[in-house]
């Protein structure tokens, strides 16, 4: 076996617990670009003297803080959307994550230093793409993540874990907000005065979303939370959408976080952090290819007023993203990895620009959502 730069340790143990035949393992190297799991890749050779690919992952305790939680979800959202792509006719090897058991038949395997690791087969002749190079790339990434959401609309949602608890609830964040107000270093809440301003004057709005749920006005639902484009498989060959990947944050939700997250970072005409406000936008021709492919992919299966606060779920996640980053600037950066001074501060900016937008493009925004909503 071939490894180098393997930042854990315990991984022959782990590879171990998963390969009946460990020799079988011809090179485990780490892939891909991922900020939070620690993944690698495992070259096997089978009997035939052919190879299989896999994918280990140790999962983030840190982050994730109930892996077996996390792995019961991932288990029981890919093996039900197995049975759905059977009876489509589709492939449910290629168009679903599939988890590996260890040898004991487990999900996931935790090791003697208490890391938890589990296994994915390779999906062969699939690529990713990190930024949106075009309409179709997004369109076609809104099919894909409203197809997940059709799939699973019949999921038994509150057989679900929170694997973290509050992650898309903005009244809890904007508490979460303002007590980094309350903690900031002097001098940074000094240079950021004007966000904190912006912030807190839409106190108002935070609440629109979970009190629509609270009510029953909007239902919960199977919801992916980090719907961003290199979050999909794309097949290698037909460029066509294949699979969602990084399922480690399904849980209840609602459909809006998904739809919104894609576009506040889809959307944008800026980087997430570009220091110069006046190249940030939302693009709304981008936002007309995203809704009417997230609207195509559900086929019906969102309520009406669902589809009528679209443009809302956009707006808050823009704006829960936004004070997620202010917070982490006031209070030191300590959850948002930061490359230079005020990295955090300029992360905010870019969302609170974005926000302020589509405050402007409101009515534009609600005119392609209901085109779409309601066809002539």
């Amino acid at each position: 076996m071939h490894t180098e730069n393997l930042a854990c340790s315990k991984i022959d143990e782990a590879v171990a617990a998963f390969l009946a035949d460990s020799s079988s393992l011809t090179e485990c190297l780490p892939y891909g670009n991922g900020h939070i799991n620690d993944t690698f890749l495992m070259r096997c050779q089978t009997p035939e003297n052919g190879e299989r690919r896999y994918i280990l992952q140790r999962m983030n305790h840190d982050i994730f803080k109930n892996p077996p939680q996390l792995m019961e979800n991932v288990v029981h959202v890919t093996q039900y959307l197995r049975q759905i792509i059977l009876s489509q006719g589709g492939d449910p090897d290629r168009e679903t994550l599939n988890v590996v058991k260890t040898a004991d038949g487990a999900d996931w395997y935790q090791d003697s230093a208490e890391n938890y690791w589990r296994v994915f087969p390779f999906i062969e002749r699939s690529m990713c793409l990190e930024k949106v190079e075009g309409e179709k790339d997004f369109y076609d990434s809104a099919v894909a993540f409203g197809n997940f959401q059709k799939m699973l609309a019949g999921f038994p949602v509150e057989t679900l874990h929170e694997t973290i608890p509050n992650f898309h609830n903005t009244v809890s964040r904007f508490q979460d907000f303002k007590k980094a107000v309350q903690d900031a270093d002097p001098e940074r809440a000094a240079l950021a005065q004007r966000e904190i301003a912006f912030a807190l004057d839409r106190e108002q709005d935070t609440s629109v979303l979970t009190d629509l749920l609270a009510e029953g006005t909007l239902p919960l639902r199977v919801t992916h939370n980090d719907t961003k484009l290199n979050n999909i498989l794309f097949d290698a060959d037909t460029r066509k959408a294949l699979c969602i990947i990084d399922l480690d944050t399904v849980m209840p939700g609602l459909s809006l976080y998904d739809f919104g997250d894609s576009i506040r970072f889809g959307a944008s005409t800026g980087a997430e952090d570009e220091p110069d406000l006046d190249k940030v936008s939302v693009d709304l021709s981008l936002f007309e290819a995203f809704t009417r492919g997230y609207l195509e992919g559900c086929a019906g299966s969102l309520t009406a007023k669902e589809i009528e606060m679209l443009p809302m779920g956009a707006k808050m996640m823009t704006y829960e993203c936004g004070i997620r980053f202010l917070a982490d600037f006031l209070t030191g950066d300590h959850y948002f990895k930061v490359h230079r001074a005020n990295h955090n501060l300029d992360r905010a900016r870019t969302q609170f620009k974005l926000v302020a937008d589509m405050e402007k493009k409101w009515k534009e925004m609600q005119a392609i959502v209901a085109r779409y909503q309601n066809p002539l």
